[in-house]
């Protein structure tokens, strides 16, 4: 079966002149304004900007031109990718109205594409938590049940793509912040290979880990946007200098001959209902053809503890720069030093500030070697551990999140509850891996359960195709709190 691309049909729709980009672009809007108050997914709304992009693919459709692959397809964007003229705050007081001076690379391909741009997703403040409450403007809300979180830390974008609002979404992912949200939300989301997607204009938290990838209602759709946004990029001195894989062409090949591992260690700390979705999901694929196993990759036990020296202490430096000097918020003082810490101590959220000083502790001297060092010898080790996995499998499948959406305010007051939300997508970002969550069906809540696919570097391709089987067999999902079928 064709995996469903409804953004993708939208373009040749607009294409051929049979729909408008600009009564597309309303229509979503007109959405947004009537249904984002109960959910805050933006952080901003920029309505003049889509209906100027939207007439601009107007015109060149009655000019004869072609409009790109997404051609007036409206897509949101987290709050950390940089937008010329456009405030990008990565929610957080520290850049609130900061208006960058240049697009991120991601944004011009869009742009290229024909894409409409509606607005900032609401994310944890500097992509830091797992629940989109960190955020400075306030927590964004399931669509699903106004009263559980989206996920995060690109809840926002998650929730946008859920509710209807967007087609298409783009997330950046550090450790699960695009697959856990799209998870919770029971959409399609997607952390490319490391290198494959260009960070530059991606506001960093963690560098050797961040990566931008799609939101989609559909595998199909994830896809085309992964089309679009992939690619080598001579901005970003980690973009891979070789061709990207290319998945929608693929996508109806089918898992014939694969074979699958179940990794055992994901299912350990899953709840009962959410395994059950994942086995029902393996008995899917060896049904269309793929040989399904049990896999122990014990490595991967060790991922949330390396992860949270690792990023944390990336973050500490990545965020030096926010000094009160340069740009971003400025609290005045008596001296440069009382007005660094005043700047800080005022601009950054609890949870943000917790990193820091955790991060600055591991790099420091005397312990760098003792915890910061040792963390990036379990990367290698994670790694190995996969890659030992591949030499016999072609994909991995486990759950995307250990739960279904947790209530708002449950796990605020308990960070390492809060942590364990990522456990089994961490250790795809040390690795560097591409990995994907597809909606499985809902718990025993009736809340949607995502399934993850994880493969080696640059089997993109791989993975999506065994995600559209996945997605075939996929059971129907709620309707969501807004009346929106996802």
């Amino acid at each position: 079966m064709t995996s469903p691309r409804p953004a993708y049909n939208l373009a040749n729709a607009v294409r051929s002149g049979a729909r408008s980009a600009l009564d597309v672009a309303e229509e979503h809007l007109s959405a947004i304004e009537a249904g984002d108050g109960g959910i805050h997914a933006f952080n901003l709304v920029t309505a003049d900007l889509a209906r100027q992009q939207a007439m601009a693919v107007d015109r060149t459709v009655a000019d004869g031109g072609n409009p790109g692959l997404l051609a007036g397809v409206p897509v949101a964007l987290k709050d950390n990718l940089c937008t010329r003229g456009v405030p990008t705050t990565c929610s957080s007081r520290m850049l609130a109205g900061w208006c960058p001076p240049y697009d991120a690379t991601v944004v011009t391909r869009l742009r290229e594409a024909g894409a409409v741009v509606l607005g900032k997703t609401n994310m944890d403040e500097f992509a830091m938590g797992s629940s989109t409450e960190t955020s400075a403007t306030g927590p964004t809300r399931n669509p699903h049940d106004t009263s559980r979180v989206p996920g995060g830390s690109s809840g926002g974008s998650a929730a946008a793509v859920a509710a209807g609002f967007a087609p298409l979404a783009l997330g950046s992912d550090t450790g699960g912040s695009i697959r856990q949200p799209a998870a919770l939300c029971g959409v399609v989301g997607m952390k490319p290979t490391y290198g494959t997607v260009s960070r530059y204009g991606l506001v960093a938290f963690a560098s050797s880990l961040d990566q931008i990838g799609p939101f989609a209602r559909t595998v199909g759709d994830a896809a085309l946007l992964f089309d679009v946004i992939g690619g080598h990029d001579p901005c970003d001195s980690t973009s891979l200098n070789r061709p990207t894989p290319r998945v929608l062409s693929v996508l109806d090949d089918g898992v014939a001959g694969l074979t699958i591992g179940v990794v055992t260690e994901f299912l350990d700390g899953a709840a009962p209902d959410v395994v059950a979705r994942v086995r029902a999901a393996a008995d899917a694929l060896a049904a269309a053809g793929a040989r399904v196993e049990e896999v122990s990759v014990p490595e991967v036990r060790f991922g949330l503890s390396a992860y949270y020296l690792i990023a944390p202490g990336e973050a500490s430096s990545n965020l030096a720069r926010y000094d009160g000097v340069r740009y971003g918020l400025r609290v005045d003082a008596e001296d440069t030093a009382a007005m660094n810490a005043a700047t800080r101590s005022t601009g950054f959220g609890a949870e943000v500030k917790r990193r820091i000083m955790l991060g600055t502790y591991v790099l420091s001297a005397g312990y760098m070697d003792a915890y910061y060092n040792q963390a990036l010898r379990v990367r290698t080790r994670i790694i190995e551990g996969f890659a030992t996995a591949y030499d016999r499998y072609d994909v991995l499948l486990g759950p995307t999140a250990p739960t279904t959406a947790f209530a708002l305010g449950e796990k605020t007051g308990d960070p390492l509850a809060m942590y364990l939300s990522d456990v089994c997508t961490i250790p795809s970002n040390l690795a560097g891996h591409p990995a994907i969550s597809v909606p499985f069906g809902a718990g025993d809540d009736g809340l949607p359960v995502g399934v993850q696919l994880l493969g080696p570097a640059l089997s993109e391709g791989t993975i999506m195709k065994t995600a559209a089987v996945v997605e075939d067999a996929a059971p129907g999902l709620p309707v969501s709190a807004l009346g929106v079928a996802v």
